[in-house]
């Protein structure tokens, strides 16, 4: 009995043993295979989440979508923004009606197409025309440039120089900035002086004028009382002669030239230089500069869009581009552009006192004459439109250069477009920029608001 019970108890242990084994040995196969699994699982993540030949993590900066698209980068295209540069280098934008341009260069063929609004472009080229015919009041440099705002794309840009008819003057960068540079100017007066539009100024003399007595910190019977804003809108050069060199100074004048762009190649598609601005030893210079009154701070006309981005993208001066995307000869896209932000200049409330200050240049100030009727009209009533204005005659006094930089603003669909124009007329004054910009607005918007009715 004892020898059976001995035998059973054996049997039973030994058949148990054998299953722990078995048992083990699946626990042991199943954790191998799930950790495999998550080891492989980890290797696709690990792999799909950091880019190939990166030694190092950065931390990843969070982009405001609303501020701006990343700036497209060259590894994404087969076709590099310097060769790009190249391939269209000598294509005429500015006489031409099309927004599609066939490019036969030496390795290969591309079709170029553009962000030109073909509507607009031939409605300025049809304004050209009738100006080259004139005998009197024929300008002898005169340049459109118009872009939208928030994304830098040139919708038209189209120009003539009688001298150079090769040159494009929307490029060119020799043009006295005059008056515009009074948009500099209030900016750092704003951020640096707690200026408003309502802050109280005086002067002595003439608006227009900048004698160095002008410029002395005096009140007398013969003293004029004017609003930071109403100075902006009528342009009088005592006040912001004075801002200049008795408040602002060399150093913050050169800060803020600095921060909106002044001295420098901008690399877009089509390269050029922004403006030059330069300071010297004399205080009375310093007067000239902060109101435009001299022919040493220069600009281009499409830097003159890029300033006027700046205030109506809270502070963001947009990148200008022209080209939208270049297809091979298969019709494969191999450049393709997106909107970026070039420089941050000022700061949102900054810009939306500048903004204040444009608009009142239009409705009450400088501007006013040539948007004459605006509110009554069914297209521009429909508008928030703002600007500035500026005029200097050249060195050699034969060409008074006239220009208006600004904006139009859609009030319901906040759809807006930044344009500069500068007219350099001659012996008689023809045309002046502020009317051509009203023109354009009505033009553009009219289109714009067709479009919207059809949909």
């Amino acid at each position: 009995m004892k020898e059976s019970s001995w035998r059973n108890f054996q049997s039973e242990y030994i058949v148990k043993k054998r299953k722990r084994t078995l048992f083990l040995k699946t626990i042991k196969i199943i954790i191998g295979s799930g950790a495999l699994i998550l080891l492989i699982a980890g290797i696709y993540f690990f792999k799909n989440q950091v880019p190939e030949n990166n030694d190092t993590f950065h931390e990843t900066r969070k982009e405001d979508p609303a501020r701006s698209e990343p700036q497209t980068s060259e590894t994404q295209n087969r076709l590099s923004k310097a060769q790009l540069k190249e391939i269209i280098s000598n294509t005429k934008f500015i006489h031409t009606d099309k927004n599609i341009f066939s490019v036969d260069a030496p390795e290969a063929s591309y079709e170029i197409t553009t962000s030109i609004d073909i509507y607009l472009q031939k409605y300025l080229l049809s304004l050209l025309d009738r100006l080259k015919k004139l005998t009197r009041g024929k300008p002898q440099r005169i340049a459109f440039v118009v872009m939208e705002a928030d994304t830098g794309k040139i919708i038209a840009m189209t120009g003539f120089d009688l001298e150079n008819p090769d040159a494009n003057p929307c490029i060119e960068s020799d043009y006295p900035a005059a008056s515009i540079f009074k948009i500099v100017t209030a900016a750092a007066a704003v951020e640096t002086l707690g200026y408003t539009p309502q802050t109280q100024l005086y002067f002595n003399g003439n608006k227009y004028t900048l004698y160095k007595r002008q410029l002395k910190d005096v009140k007398n019977k013969y003293t004029y009382k004017i609003s930071f804003s109403r100075a902006f809108a009528e342009s009088v050069n005592p006040v912001f002669g004075k801002i200049g060199k008795n408040y602002l100074g060399k150093e913050r004048l050169e800060s803020y030239a600095a921060a909106f762009g002044f001295n420098q190649v901008i690399q877009s598609e089509l390269p050029f230089v922004s403006g030059s601005f330069e300071t010297n030893s004399s205080e009375y210079h310093l007067a000239e500069l902060g109101c435009g009154f001299n022919n040493d701070t220069t600009i281009s006309p499409l830097f003159g869009v890029m300033l006027i981005s700046a205030i109506v993208n809270s502070g963001d001066i947009m990148l200008p581009s022209i080209v939208e995307h270049v297809t091979d000869a298969d019709g494969e896209i191999i450049y393709k552009n997106k909107k970026a932000t070039y420089i941050t200049a000022i700061r949102p409330e900054t810009a939306a006192t500048i903004m204040q200050l444009m608009e009142k240049t239009v409705s009450t100030g400088t501007a006013r004459k040539s948007f004459r009727g605006a509110s009554k009209d069914k297209v521009l009533s429909r508008l928030v439109i703002g600007g500035k204005t500026g005029s200097l005659y050249n060195k050699d006094n034969t060409v008074k250069y006239d220009w208006f930089t600004g904006f139009g603003k859609e009030k319901k669909t906040n759809k807006k477009i930044a344009l500069s124009i500068v007219v350099g007329h001659r012996k008689y004054i023809g045309t002046r920029a502020g009317t051509y910009a009203k023109m354009i607005l009505k033009q553009y918007f009219k289109k714009n608001n067709a479009a919207t009715a059809q949909l």
